[in-house]
Protein backbone atom coordinates (compact mmCIF):
# COMPACT_ATOMS: atom_id res chain seq x y z
CA UNK A 1 0.00 0.00 0.00
CA UNK A 2 3.13 2.56 -0.64
CA UNK A 3 2.27 5.84 -2.47
CA UNK A 4 -0.95 6.49 -0.22
CA UNK A 5 -1.65 9.93 0.91
CA UNK A 6 -3.45 11.52 3.84
CA UNK A 7 -7.06 11.09 3.84
CA UNK A 8 -9.88 13.08 3.69
CA UNK A 9 -12.44 12.01 6.34
CA UNK A 10 -15.57 13.59 4.84
CA UNK A 11 -14.53 11.45 1.73
CA UNK A 12 -17.16 8.45 1.68
CA UNK A 13 -16.57 4.82 -0.23
CA UNK A 14 -16.90 4.53 -3.45
CA UNK A 15 -20.12 2.63 -4.43
CA UNK A 16 -17.97 -0.72 -5.31
CA UNK A 17 -17.84 -1.22 -2.17
CA UNK A 18 -21.74 -0.96 -1.11
CA UNK A 19 -22.11 -3.55 -4.08
CA UNK A 20 -18.78 -5.20 -2.52
CA UNK A 21 -20.19 -5.62 0.61
CA UNK A 22 -23.54 -7.09 -0.01
CA UNK A 23 -21.60 -9.55 -2.43
CA UNK A 24 -19.26 -10.36 0.10
CA UNK A 25 -21.60 -11.06 3.14
CA UNK A 26 -23.83 -13.30 0.38
CA UNK A 27 -20.51 -15.36 -0.76
CA UNK A 28 -19.39 -15.89 3.16
CA UNK A 29 -22.14 -17.02 3.91
CA UNK A 30 -22.53 -19.65 1.17
CA UNK A 31 -19.18 -21.13 2.72
CA UNK A 32 -20.51 -23.51 5.55
CA UNK A 33 -18.33 -22.66 8.26
CA UNK A 34 -20.29 -24.47 11.22
CA UNK A 35 -18.67 -24.63 14.25
CA UNK A 36 -20.29 -27.66 16.80
CA UNK A 37 -17.64 -27.26 18.85
CA UNK A 38 -16.25 -30.92 18.70
CA UNK A 39 -13.19 -29.90 15.86
CA UNK A 40 -14.80 -30.63 13.25
CA UNK A 41 -15.43 -27.20 11.51
CA UNK A 42 -13.18 -26.19 8.86
CA UNK A 43 -12.80 -22.13 8.71
CA UNK A 44 -10.08 -22.60 5.57
CA UNK A 45 -12.27 -21.99 2.49
CA UNK A 46 -13.86 -18.77 4.22
CA UNK A 47 -10.14 -17.43 4.96
CA UNK A 48 -8.67 -18.46 2.20
CA UNK A 49 -11.79 -15.92 0.58
CA UNK A 50 -11.24 -12.78 2.47
CA UNK A 51 -6.95 -13.66 2.04
CA UNK A 52 -7.65 -13.36 -1.70
CA UNK A 53 -9.76 -10.20 -1.92
CA UNK A 54 -7.09 -8.41 0.45
CA UNK A 55 -4.22 -9.82 -1.69
CA UNK A 56 -6.05 -8.32 -4.49
CA UNK A 57 -5.74 -4.65 -2.82
CA UNK A 58 -2.31 -5.17 -1.99
CA UNK A 59 -2.51 -5.71 1.40
CA UNK A 60 -0.61 -8.78 2.51
CA UNK A 61 -2.30 -11.25 4.21
CA UNK A 62 -1.07 -14.07 6.58
CA UNK A 63 -2.30 -17.34 7.27
CA UNK A 64 -1.96 -19.42 10.15
CA UNK A 65 -3.25 -22.43 11.78
CA UNK A 66 -3.26 -24.50 15.38
CA UNK A 67 -4.90 -27.25 13.85
CA UNK A 68 -5.04 -28.26 10.31
CA UNK A 69 -8.44 -26.33 8.20
CA UNK A 70 -8.88 -24.20 11.22
CA UNK A 71 -7.66 -20.83 9.46
CA UNK A 72 -6.93 -17.66 11.09
CA UNK A 73 -6.24 -14.47 8.80
CA UNK A 74 -3.85 -11.51 9.93
CA UNK A 75 -3.02 -8.58 8.07
CA UNK A 76 -1.76 -4.96 8.53
CA UNK A 77 -2.46 -1.57 6.98
CA UNK A 78 0.26 0.45 7.66
CA UNK A 79 -1.42 4.54 8.92
CA UNK A 80 0.48 7.67 8.57
CA UNK A 81 1.64 7.75 11.91
CA UNK A 82 4.11 5.69 12.78
CA UNK A 83 4.05 7.09 16.54
CA UNK A 84 0.36 6.22 17.26
CA UNK A 85 -0.84 2.84 18.53
CA UNK A 86 -2.55 0.58 16.63
CA UNK A 87 -5.66 -0.60 15.98
CA UNK A 88 -7.12 -4.57 16.02
CA UNK A 89 -10.34 -5.05 14.00
CA UNK A 90 -11.31 -8.75 13.85
CA UNK A 91 -13.90 -10.52 13.17
CA UNK A 92 -14.63 -14.45 13.30
CA UNK A 93 -15.47 -16.59 10.05
CA UNK A 94 -17.01 -19.68 12.16
CA UNK A 95 -20.81 -19.84 12.90
CA UNK A 96 -23.13 -21.60 14.86
CA UNK A 97 -25.49 -24.80 13.45
CA UNK A 98 -28.53 -23.97 12.15
CA UNK A 99 -31.52 -26.66 11.11
CA UNK A 100 -32.28 -25.79 7.53
CA UNK A 101 -35.83 -27.51 8.04
CA UNK A 102 -36.43 -24.08 10.42
CA UNK A 103 -35.62 -21.63 7.95
CA UNK A 104 -37.41 -20.14 5.41
CA UNK A 105 -34.55 -19.78 2.82
CA UNK A 106 -31.26 -22.62 3.48
CA UNK A 107 -28.92 -20.90 6.45
CA UNK A 108 -26.11 -21.56 3.51
CA UNK A 109 -28.15 -19.91 0.55
CA UNK A 110 -26.53 -16.44 1.05
CA UNK A 111 -29.56 -15.18 -0.78
CA UNK A 112 -30.04 -11.50 -1.90
CA UNK A 113 -34.18 -11.26 -1.77
CA UNK A 114 -36.70 -7.84 -1.01
CA UNK A 115 -33.59 -5.97 0.04
CA UNK A 116 -32.17 -8.33 2.53
CA UNK A 117 -29.24 -11.27 2.97
CA UNK A 118 -30.57 -14.21 4.12
CA UNK A 119 -28.27 -16.66 6.25
CA UNK A 120 -25.90 -17.91 9.27
CA UNK A 121 -23.59 -15.79 10.21
CA UNK A 122 -25.59 -12.85 8.49
CA UNK A 123 -25.18 -10.91 11.62
CA UNK A 124 -23.10 -13.09 13.68
CA UNK A 125 -20.90 -12.14 12.08
CA UNK A 126 -19.85 -12.63 8.59
CA UNK A 127 -21.90 -9.23 8.11
CA UNK A 128 -18.91 -7.17 9.58
CA UNK A 129 -16.51 -9.42 8.27
CA UNK A 130 -17.48 -8.20 4.61
CA UNK A 131 -17.81 -4.63 5.78
CA UNK A 132 -14.50 -4.70 6.89
CA UNK A 133 -13.23 -6.34 3.74
CA UNK A 134 -15.19 -3.59 1.23
CA UNK A 135 -13.56 -0.97 3.33
CA UNK A 136 -10.54 -0.98 3.15
CA UNK A 137 -10.30 -2.51 -0.59
CA UNK A 138 -11.94 0.71 -1.30
CA UNK A 139 -9.13 2.49 0.65
CA UNK A 140 -6.72 1.00 -1.85
CA UNK A 141 -8.51 1.87 -4.72
CA UNK A 142 -8.65 5.53 -4.26
CA UNK A 143 -5.17 5.67 -2.09
CA UNK A 144 -6.54 6.13 1.43
CA UNK A 145 -3.97 5.45 4.26
CA UNK A 146 -5.56 5.61 7.76
CA UNK A 147 -3.54 7.72 10.99
CA UNK A 148 -2.74 4.84 12.81
CA UNK A 149 -1.98 1.18 11.68
CA UNK A 150 -4.64 -1.22 11.03
CA UNK A 151 -4.04 -5.04 12.04
CA UNK A 152 -7.09 -6.65 10.58
CA UNK A 153 -7.61 -10.41 12.18
CA UNK A 154 -9.87 -12.74 10.79
CA UNK A 155 -10.03 -15.67 13.64
CA UNK A 156 -11.78 -18.99 13.72
CA UNK A 157 -13.14 -21.08 16.25
CA UNK A 158 -15.06 -18.05 18.71
CA UNK A 159 -18.43 -19.91 18.79
CA UNK A 160 -16.74 -22.94 20.51
CA UNK A 161 -13.13 -22.29 22.87
CA UNK A 162 -10.94 -19.65 21.10
CA UNK A 163 -8.35 -22.27 21.05
CA UNK A 164 -7.73 -22.38 17.04
CA UNK A 165 -8.45 -19.04 16.90
CA UNK A 166 -8.08 -15.91 18.69
CA UNK A 167 -6.45 -17.54 21.58
CA UNK A 168 -3.59 -19.64 19.91
CA UNK A 169 -3.32 -16.06 17.66
CA UNK A 170 -2.59 -14.53 21.05
CA UNK A 171 -0.14 -16.99 23.16
CA UNK A 172 1.52 -17.83 19.75
CA UNK A 173 1.71 -14.93 17.76
CA UNK A 174 1.39 -11.82 20.03
CA UNK A 175 4.14 -10.07 17.51
CA UNK A 176 1.35 -9.70 14.85
CA UNK A 177 -0.66 -7.13 17.11
CA UNK A 178 2.62 -5.08 18.19
CA UNK A 179 1.41 -1.62 19.04
CA UNK A 180 -2.22 -2.85 19.14
CA UNK A 181 -3.77 -0.80 22.12
CA UNK A 182 -7.77 -1.08 20.98
CA UNK A 183 -9.81 -3.35 19.09
CA UNK A 184 -13.28 -2.96 17.89
CA UNK A 185 -15.43 -6.24 16.91
CA UNK A 186 -19.05 -7.47 17.04
CA UNK A 187 -22.19 -6.81 18.77
CA UNK A 188 -22.52 -3.09 18.91
CA UNK A 189 -23.64 -0.05 17.33
CA UNK A 190 -26.80 -1.80 15.48
CA UNK A 191 -30.32 0.11 16.14
CA UNK A 192 -32.13 -0.95 19.00
CA UNK A 193 -35.92 0.45 18.68
CA UNK A 194 -36.86 1.50 22.41
CA UNK A 195 -40.02 2.97 21.58
CA UNK A 196 -42.09 5.58 18.88
CA UNK A 197 -38.84 8.10 17.69
CA UNK A 198 -36.39 6.39 20.10
CA UNK A 199 -33.46 4.75 17.79
CA UNK A 200 -30.54 3.58 20.38
CA UNK A 201 -27.28 2.61 19.11
CA UNK A 202 -25.71 0.21 21.92
CA UNK A 203 -21.73 0.21 22.23
CA UNK A 204 -20.42 -2.27 23.96
CA UNK A 205 -17.83 -1.24 26.44
CA UNK A 206 -17.58 -4.48 28.33
CA UNK A 207 -18.73 -8.53 28.28
CA UNK A 208 -19.45 -10.67 31.03
CA UNK A 209 -16.65 -13.23 32.11
CA UNK A 210 -17.87 -17.20 30.96
CA UNK A 211 -18.08 -19.78 33.37
CA UNK A 212 -19.34 -22.78 31.68
CA UNK A 213 -19.44 -25.52 34.66
CA UNK A 214 -19.46 -29.43 34.54
CA UNK A 215 -21.63 -30.23 37.49
CA UNK A 216 -20.84 -34.27 38.76
CA UNK A 217 -22.84 -36.28 40.81
CA UNK A 218 -21.72 -39.24 42.64
CA UNK A 219 -24.26 -41.73 44.08
CA UNK A 220 -25.06 -45.43 44.47
CA UNK A 221 -25.61 -47.68 41.58
CA UNK A 222 -28.73 -49.84 41.71
CA UNK A 223 -32.42 -51.60 40.76
CA UNK A 224 -34.88 -48.70 39.94
CA UNK A 225 -37.43 -50.51 41.85
CA UNK A 226 -35.63 -49.95 45.60
CA UNK A 227 -35.09 -47.37 48.15
CA UNK A 228 -32.31 -45.45 47.25
CA UNK A 229 -30.98 -42.55 49.21
CA UNK A 230 -27.67 -42.09 47.05
CA UNK A 231 -29.42 -41.45 44.22
CA UNK A 232 -27.05 -39.56 41.81
CA UNK A 233 -29.65 -38.10 39.80
CA UNK A 234 -31.62 -36.95 42.73
CA UNK A 235 -28.88 -35.52 43.50
CA UNK A 236 -28.00 -33.66 40.66
CA UNK A 237 -31.39 -32.46 40.01
CA UNK A 238 -31.61 -31.03 43.43
CA UNK A 239 -28.62 -28.86 42.55
CA UNK A 240 -29.53 -28.32 39.38
CA UNK A 241 -32.88 -26.54 40.46
CA UNK A 242 -30.96 -24.50 43.46
CA UNK A 243 -28.80 -23.32 40.71
CA UNK A 244 -31.33 -22.49 38.15
CA UNK A 245 -33.40 -20.45 40.94
CA UNK A 246 -31.30 -18.59 42.52
CA UNK A 247 -31.71 -15.07 43.32
CA UNK A 248 -28.32 -13.35 41.85
CA UNK A 249 -27.63 -9.70 43.99
CA UNK A 250 -27.37 -7.02 41.92
CA UNK A 251 -23.54 -5.87 41.19
CA UNK A 252 -23.18 -2.51 39.20
CA UNK A 253 -20.12 -1.94 37.28
CA UNK A 254 -18.98 1.42 35.50
CA UNK A 255 -20.21 0.55 32.51
CA UNK A 256 -23.95 -0.83 33.39
CA UNK A 257 -23.94 2.34 35.46
CA UNK A 258 -22.99 4.59 32.69
CA UNK A 259 -25.81 2.76 30.29
CA UNK A 260 -28.38 3.50 33.31
CA UNK A 261 -27.97 7.09 33.74
CA UNK A 262 -27.88 7.76 29.71
CA UNK A 263 -31.20 5.61 29.26
CA UNK A 264 -32.71 7.25 32.45
CA UNK A 265 -31.79 10.73 30.80
CA UNK A 266 -32.90 9.85 27.70
CA UNK A 267 -36.43 8.45 29.15
CA UNK A 268 -36.70 12.15 31.16
CA UNK A 269 -36.07 10.12 34.65
CA UNK A 270 -34.15 11.95 37.23
CA UNK A 271 -32.41 9.60 39.23
CA UNK A 272 -28.41 9.66 40.33
CA UNK A 273 -26.97 5.92 39.90
CA UNK A 274 -24.06 6.14 42.19
CA UNK A 275 -26.58 7.35 45.34
CA UNK A 276 -26.58 5.55 48.52
CA UNK A 277 -29.90 3.39 47.95
CA UNK A 278 -30.10 3.30 44.12
CA UNK A 279 -32.87 0.87 42.96
CA UNK A 280 -31.59 -0.49 39.33
CA UNK A 281 -34.64 -2.74 39.59
CA UNK A 282 -36.74 -0.20 39.89
CA UNK A 283 -35.46 2.20 37.10
CA UNK A 284 -35.37 -1.20 34.67
CA UNK A 285 -39.15 -0.95 34.88
CA UNK A 286 -39.18 2.57 33.55
CA UNK A 287 -36.93 1.95 30.67
CA UNK A 288 -39.89 -0.02 28.48
CA UNK A 289 -37.63 -2.08 25.92
CA UNK A 290 -34.44 0.02 26.61
CA UNK A 291 -34.32 -2.69 30.05
CA UNK A 292 -33.23 -5.36 27.74
CA UNK A 293 -30.24 -3.85 26.84
CA UNK A 294 -28.87 -4.25 30.48
CA UNK A 295 -30.78 -6.56 32.47
CA UNK A 296 -29.37 -9.22 32.02
CA UNK A 297 -25.45 -7.53 32.99
CA UNK A 298 -26.59 -6.52 36.25
CA UNK A 299 -26.06 -9.94 38.07
CA UNK A 300 -24.13 -12.92 37.80
CA UNK A 301 -25.85 -15.89 36.22
CA UNK A 302 -26.75 -19.59 35.61
CA UNK A 303 -28.53 -21.67 33.39
CA UNK A 304 -28.48 -25.01 33.58
CA UNK A 305 -28.24 -26.57 29.63
CA UNK A 306 -27.75 -29.76 29.29
CA UNK A 307 -28.40 -33.23 31.57
CA UNK A 308 -26.39 -36.75 30.98
CA UNK A 309 -27.34 -39.44 33.26
CA UNK A 310 -28.26 -43.62 32.93
CA UNK A 311 -28.66 -45.73 30.45
CA UNK A 312 -31.64 -47.56 31.50
CA UNK A 313 -35.33 -46.80 32.83
CA UNK A 314 -34.39 -49.46 35.17
CA UNK A 315 -31.13 -48.84 36.54
CA UNK A 316 -29.98 -46.30 39.12
CA UNK A 317 -26.59 -44.78 37.71
CA UNK A 318 -23.88 -43.97 40.10
CA UNK A 319 -23.33 -40.94 38.72
CA UNK A 320 -25.18 -37.81 36.75
CA UNK A 321 -23.26 -34.89 35.04
CA UNK A 322 -25.11 -31.56 33.98
CA UNK A 323 -23.47 -28.51 32.51
CA UNK A 324 -24.68 -24.65 33.27
CA UNK A 325 -23.98 -21.94 31.48
CA UNK A 326 -22.14 -19.47 33.73
CA UNK A 327 -21.87 -15.86 33.70
CA UNK A 328 -19.90 -13.54 35.85
CA UNK A 329 -19.74 -9.43 35.67
CA UNK A 330 -16.50 -7.83 36.50
CA UNK A 331 -15.30 -8.09 40.06
CA UNK A 332 -17.83 -11.03 40.17
CA UNK A 333 -16.03 -13.97 40.28
CA UNK A 334 -15.32 -14.91 44.03
CA UNK A 335 -18.87 -14.23 44.41
CA UNK A 336 -19.83 -16.82 41.95
CA UNK A 337 -17.54 -19.64 43.08
CA UNK A 338 -18.69 -19.51 46.81
CA UNK A 339 -22.04 -19.32 45.95
CA UNK A 340 -21.61 -22.20 43.24
CA UNK A 341 -19.74 -24.31 46.63
CA UNK A 342 -22.95 -23.65 48.66
CA UNK A 343 -25.58 -24.40 45.73
CA UNK A 344 -24.15 -27.91 44.88
CA UNK A 345 -23.77 -29.16 48.32
CA UNK A 346 -21.72 -32.05 49.26
CA UNK A 347 -22.91 -34.12 47.01
CA UNK A 348 -22.41 -32.51 43.80
CA UNK A 349 -18.67 -31.64 42.84
CA UNK A 350 -18.33 -28.87 40.00
CA UNK A 351 -15.79 -27.35 37.77
CA UNK A 352 -14.90 -24.90 35.12
CA UNK A 353 -15.58 -26.81 31.71
CA UNK A 354 -14.32 -23.06 29.98
CA UNK A 355 -13.79 -20.12 31.07
CA UNK A 356 -12.69 -16.66 30.83
CA UNK A 357 -12.46 -13.06 32.32
CA UNK A 358 -15.08 -10.20 32.15
CA UNK A 359 -13.70 -7.07 30.30
CA UNK A 360 -14.68 -3.58 31.36
CA UNK A 361 -13.70 -0.64 28.74
CA UNK A 362 -13.66 3.10 29.34
CA UNK A 363 -16.88 4.63 28.37
CA UNK A 364 -14.94 8.22 28.94
CA UNK A 365 -12.20 7.57 26.53
CA UNK A 366 -11.49 9.17 23.62
CA UNK A 367 -12.16 6.15 21.21
CA UNK A 368 -15.61 5.68 22.72
CA UNK A 369 -16.53 9.18 21.75
CA UNK A 370 -15.18 8.76 18.24
CA UNK A 371 -17.15 5.60 18.05
CA UNK A 372 -20.31 7.77 19.07
CA UNK A 373 -19.62 10.42 16.89
CA UNK A 374 -19.06 8.00 13.82
CA UNK A 375 -22.66 6.98 14.51
CA UNK A 376 -24.59 9.43 15.02
CA UNK A 377 -22.51 11.62 11.95
CA UNK A 378 -24.82 8.81 9.90
CA UNK A 379 -27.84 9.16 12.10
CA UNK A 380 -28.19 12.30 13.41
CA UNK A 381 -31.66 11.22 15.26
CA UNK A 382 -29.82 8.37 16.94
CA UNK A 383 -28.93 7.67 20.30
CA UNK A 384 -25.10 6.12 21.17
CA UNK A 385 -25.44 4.26 24.82
CA UNK A 386 -22.83 2.15 26.11
CA UNK A 387 -23.59 -1.68 27.73
CA UNK A 388 -22.24 -4.43 28.66
CA UNK A 389 -22.67 -7.70 26.70
CA UNK A 390 -24.27 -10.42 27.96
CA UNK A 391 -22.43 -12.72 26.55
CA UNK A 392 -18.28 -12.44 25.29
CA UNK A 393 -16.34 -12.53 22.16
CA UNK A 394 -12.98 -12.71 20.76
CA UNK A 395 -12.02 -9.50 22.92
CA UNK A 396 -11.33 -11.51 26.06
CA UNK A 397 -8.66 -13.71 24.01
CA UNK A 398 -6.98 -10.43 22.62
CA UNK A 399 -7.46 -8.76 26.30
CA UNK A 400 -4.28 -11.11 26.97
CA UNK A 401 -1.91 -8.59 25.11
CA UNK A 402 -2.89 -5.84 26.77
CA UNK A 403 -5.64 -4.73 23.74
CA UNK A 404 -8.59 -2.83 25.10
CA UNK A 405 -11.85 -3.98 23.43
CA UNK A 406 -14.92 -2.24 22.17
CA UNK A 407 -18.27 -3.78 20.63
CA UNK A 408 -18.34 -2.08 17.51
CA UNK A 409 -20.51 -3.56 14.12
CA UNK A 410 -22.64 -0.57 12.83
CA UNK A 411 -25.87 -1.35 11.51
CA UNK A 412 -28.94 0.73 11.21
CA UNK A 413 -31.94 -1.99 11.68
CA UNK A 414 -35.91 -0.68 10.81
CA UNK A 415 -38.05 -0.87 13.49
CA UNK A 416 -39.44 -4.39 14.39
CA UNK A 417 -36.19 -5.61 13.10
CA UNK A 418 -34.89 -7.68 16.19
CA UNK A 419 -31.38 -7.91 16.09
CA UNK A 420 -30.61 -9.68 19.75
CA UNK A 421 -33.27 -12.35 18.59
CA UNK A 422 -31.08 -13.38 15.40
CA UNK A 423 -28.00 -14.14 16.80
CA UNK A 424 -28.51 -17.87 17.13
CA UNK A 425 -31.59 -17.79 15.66
CA UNK A 426 -33.81 -18.95 13.00
CA UNK A 427 -33.75 -16.84 9.75
CA UNK A 428 -30.92 -14.85 10.55
CA UNK A 429 -30.64 -11.90 7.70
CA UNK A 430 -29.35 -8.19 7.36
CA UNK A 431 -30.99 -6.03 5.23
CA UNK A 432 -28.82 -4.69 2.51
CA UNK A 433 -29.08 -1.11 3.53
CA UNK A 434 -27.60 -2.17 7.05
CA UNK A 435 -24.64 -2.99 5.45
CA UNK A 436 -24.17 0.16 3.51
CA UNK A 437 -24.37 2.20 6.62
CA UNK A 438 -22.23 -0.23 8.19
CA UNK A 439 -19.46 0.94 5.48
CA UNK A 440 -20.01 4.41 5.81
CA UNK A 441 -19.50 4.72 9.50
CA UNK A 442 -16.57 2.22 9.69
CA UNK A 443 -15.13 3.88 6.78
CA UNK A 444 -15.23 7.32 8.63
CA UNK A 445 -14.45 5.83 11.97
CA UNK A 446 -10.99 3.88 10.71
CA UNK A 447 -9.80 6.82 9.33
CA UNK A 448 -10.43 8.85 12.26
CA UNK A 449 -9.71 6.95 14.77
Amino acid sequence: MADMTPIDTSVVPDTAAFDEVVTFTSELIRIDTTNRGGGDCRERPAAEYVAERLADAGIEPTLLERTPGRTNVVARIEGTDPSADALLVHGHLDVVPAEPADWTSHPFSGEVRDGVVWGRGAVDMKNMDAMVLSVVRAWARSGVRPRRDIVIAYTADEEASAADGSGFLAERHAELFEGCTEGISESGAFTFHAGPGMALYPIAAGERGTGWLKLTAHGKAGHGSKVNRANAVSRLAAAVARISEHPWPVRLTPTVRAALAELAALYGIHVDVHAEGFDPDGLLGKLGPAAALVEPTMRNSTNPTVLEAGYKVNVIPGQAIAYVDGRMVPGGEEEFRTTLDQLTGPDVEWEFHHREVALQAPVDSPTFAKLRAAVERFDPDGHVVPYCMSGGTDAKQFSRLGITGYGFSPLKLPPGFDYQALFHGVDERVPVSALHFGVRVLDHYLKSA
